[in-house]
């Protein structure tokens, strides 16, 4: 055999042996799908000669929102919604503020200074200072974190907590109506002349806010937007502390309260009109006529609004109430005399009373009913008899009465000025 001839039986014999292999392995391919029934199928399960059946993609994760954040990181107010706060206190009713309104005249008891009356780009700049975290030395507290909207502007804590932890050595008192107090001073003890000086005390109080006002004035500067609002509160864009007093006090004095149940009663009629009453439960309408100094079966007169006057429920002046017959280790304003805030809103403020001793408006109404204590500055409407050197009254109501002043209370509940937007945090999501 010559050597052409090899070559030729060589590669005959290497394409037979490479035909048998691919042959076994066709077969077994085609065993494989028999035995696992998609023999007869195609892609995607469908029979063989059909179009595949398409599978929709997994939906891509949402994306939560990003944060509303400023340039310094800390949270951007949202302003889109423009608020008319002098409309709002123009709306006032007419028992407000008319002369002979029958508890007495309100526009006597308004703090607001002539020169700083509320305007609308002041009290929005207010609204957003008074929710600000920047306002505190850590800026994890603002204002509101101690006056809640939903509760009347106070804190239903004891004792407030301040940015570093600390508590507040008194109650947090009601802002609601804020703007009727005729002696004009502010706190408990009256130590802030006026409101534009007390706004600024809690920021650099140590306990509170601890913040240095100047410090205070350079954080407010580094932000992309309050320059903006100072410029349409003030007409330029400077940021000082006066500005920054004058605007949160704008914003408070516009927080007045007059859409509650008791204002629809006064809306249907004359406090004695039967109009007027039928707004009431009879309960309530109880309640009402005790608190009033009204004379009802045995009672001859509680005269509750002696002290907390006018229709905006606001107190005359500081009083001893004879909380303690001894107030030497919380003197107030001296001598133990406190202010009071407004009653409106009260149901909502619990605790009660400068230390937050009181949890609830019916331990309040007994306190007054039986527990007065002696003091030698005690007022006399506290006194038997309005006597100067009387013994502490005692009430003596009965379980009834003192249901019905407490129904009584919850009236001056003013759902609307509780959830209004106006007043609530634009920095909230």
């Amino acid at each position: 055999m010559n050597t052409s001839m090899c070559i030729l039986l060589a590669v005959a014999l290497t394409t037979v042996v490479s035909c048998r292999d691919n042959s076994s392995d066709d077969s077994f391919a085609g065993d494989i799908s028999a035995a696992s029934g998609e023999g007869n199928e195609g892609a995607a399960g469908s029979p063989v000669g059909e179009e595949p059946v398409p599978v929709p993609p997994d939906p891509p994760p949402e994306e939560e929102p990003a944060p509303r954040t400023d340039i310094d990181g800390l949270p951007l107010p949202d302003l889109t919604t423009e608020h008319d706060y002098v409309r709002y206190l123009e709306a006032r009713p007419r028992y407000y503020t008319a002369t002979t309104s029958p508890f007495g005249n309100v526009r006597s008891q308004d703090n607001t200074p002539f020169s700083n009356p509320v305007n609308n780009a002041g009290a929005k700049l207010g609204r957003v200072l008074f929710y600000d975290v920047r306002l505190s030395a850590n800026s994890t507290i603002s204002c509101a974190s101690c006056h809640i909207q939903r509760h009347g502007f106070t804190d239903p804590a004891q004792f407030s907590t301040g940015f570093d932890g600390g508590k507040t050595g008194r109650h947090s008192m009601s802002l609601t109506n804020a703007t009727y107090y005729e002696p004009k001073s502010f706190f408990w003890d009256e130590r802030a002349a006026t409101l534009e000086e007390q706004v600024l005390m809690p920021i650099q109080d140590p306990v509170e806010m601890g913040m240095n006002l100047f410090d205070l004035e350079v954080k407010l500067a580094e932000t992309s937007f309050y320059a903006e609002l100072f410029t349409q509160a003030f007409g330029d864009e400077a940021i000082t502390s006066q500005r920054i007093s004058e605007a949160m006090a704008q914003f408070i004095r516009a927080m007045v309260s007059y859409q509650s149940k008791y204002d629809q009663a006064f809306a249907a009629g004359e406090w004695n009109d039967p109009d007027f009453e039928a707004v009431f439960t009879e309960q309530e309408m109880l309640g009402h006529k005790l608190f009033s100094g009204f004379p009802v079966g045995r009672q001859a007169s509680l005269g509750c609004i002696e002290c907390h006057q006018t229709s905006a429920h606001t107190m005359d002046r500081s009083h001893i109430n004879g909380l303690d017959a001894d107030t030497s280790g919380d003197p107030g304003a001296g001598g133990g005399f406190f202010k009071s805030p407004s009653l409106r809103n009260i149901a909502v403020g619990a605790p009660f009373m400068h230390d937050g001793r009181f949890g609830t408006l019916m331990e309040v109404i007994e306190f007054y009913n039986s527990g007065v204590q002696p003091h030698p500055n005690l007022s006399p409407d506290l006194r038997r008899n309005g006597s100067p050197t009387g013994a502490p009254v005692r009430m003596n109501l009965d379980q009834e009465e003192k249901e019905a002043l407490v129904a009584f209370l919850h009236t001056l509940t003013d759902e609307t000025f509780l959830t209004n937007p106006m007043f609530s945090d634009p920095f909230a999501e």
